[in-house]
């Protein structure tokens, strides 16, 4: 478009930005595709040999064929055992763990709409929320598992029969044959996710699969993660140590595995914590993360000193506003690390 200005992408007739960046190659909006099927479709031949998840405490890994496997298994027994079906809002209330990322891909593939929520709200916040995406079940912890309306059917992520539903081979309790695939439009709702309120009471998102797809195609392209180039382009190690309730959180886990990176999984707990983050960096090798402005406030003033992070390469922030200044510190004191900030 001529009025569009080729250095900023902006568009002075209508006061708009627009990507410099070439639209990445998208499916049909009229197939039908779940967010998964489409993310997993993106994965070489032979899979990567390296791991799909880890938990950044326990250093438990999971290899990119036990994550398909467990993705596939979660998703017949969410079916069999729950009754679970397409439309359906399961709301997310745990910490990060390597079970959270399965969970969410098997949701999305049946057509289940996964509702992330920030498990360090109080129950009167929850109460809320569930009043507004109507939830047919929760996926819960124990110590949140507490704060959910009574009446709410709940499934704890650490219980044996959770566990059991990983590793399901055959019919199940229910016995039968494969169940029927389910057909998912990528206009169907995949995730429903909440405002922060500031400005006025917290809203519902709805984002649609397609919307996701659109998203990591894009991420795809701009990532040298092509089929063919995945021999010649190293892992990187992403540590998700936002809650997935965030969008930032939400998306780094929904696209790090499609990429054939390796996810390391910490608890939310402690994502504020900036000699907890670079412990982590330094114990995994972390290339990339994500984190809030404080954080790289905290890192621009040095308290990241004593610690290993010649391997992060990558640092995205955003949530709120940076300090010009701190962004200046901190690419002083990190000349490697390449900082993106997203306001």
């Amino acid at each position: 478009m001529a009025a569009v200005d080729p250095r900023s992408g902006y568009c002075a007739a209508t006061g708009t930005f627009h990507s410099l960046h070439q639209p990445p190659a998208l499916p049909p909006p009229t197939q039908s595709l779940a967010f998964p099927a489409f993310a997993l479709s993106l994965l070489p031949s032979p899979l990567p040999p390296h791991a799909a998840l880890v938990d950044a405490a326990t250093g438990e890994a999971v290899s990119f064929p036990a994550f398909l496997a467990r993705v596939r298994a979660l998703a017949r027994s969410l079916r069999a055992e729950l009754g679970l079906s397409r439309g359906d809002v399961a709301l997310v209330l745990a910490p990060n763990s390597v079970h959270v990322p399965v969970l969410v891909y098997a949701l999305m593939s049946i057509g289940a709409v996964v509702s992330p929520v920030n498990p360090t709200l109080t129950a009167g916040e929850i109460a809320r929320l569930v009043e507004i995406s109507k939830p047919a079940i929760a996926f819960a912890v124990p110590t949140t598992a507490t704060k959910l309306p009574s009446g709410l059917p709940a499934v704890l992520l650490d219980s044996p029969m959770f566990h059991g539903w990983l590793q399901l081979q055959g019919g199940g309790e229910h016995g039968g044959d494969e169940p029927a695939a389910v057909v998912v439009q990528q206009s169907d709702t995949a995730a429903i996710e909440y405002s922060s309120g500031t400005t006025a009471a917290v809203k519902a998102v709805a984002l649609s699969h397609g919307s996701f797809i659109a998203a990591l195609a894009l991420i795809y392209e701009q990532s040298g993660r092509r089929r063919l180039d995945m021999d010649h382009a190293p892992p990187r190690r992403v540590l998700q140590a936002r809650s997935i309730a965030t969008s930032m959180g939400f998306i780094q886990m929904l696209v790090t595995p499609a990429l054939g990176d390796t996810l390391v999984l910490m608890s939310c707990a402690v994502e504020e914590g900036v000699r907890d983050i670079m412990g982590m960096v330094e114990r995994h090798r972390v290339t990339d993360t994500a984190v809030p402005p404080p954080l790289v406030v905290a890192m621009a003033r040095g308290e990241a000193a004593g610690f290993d992070v010649s391997s992060l390469r990558r640092l995205l922030c955003g949530g709120a506003a940076l300090p010009v200044h701190a962004e200046a510190e901190f690419r002083r004191h990190f000349p490697g690390v390449l900082l993106g900030v997203v306001s």
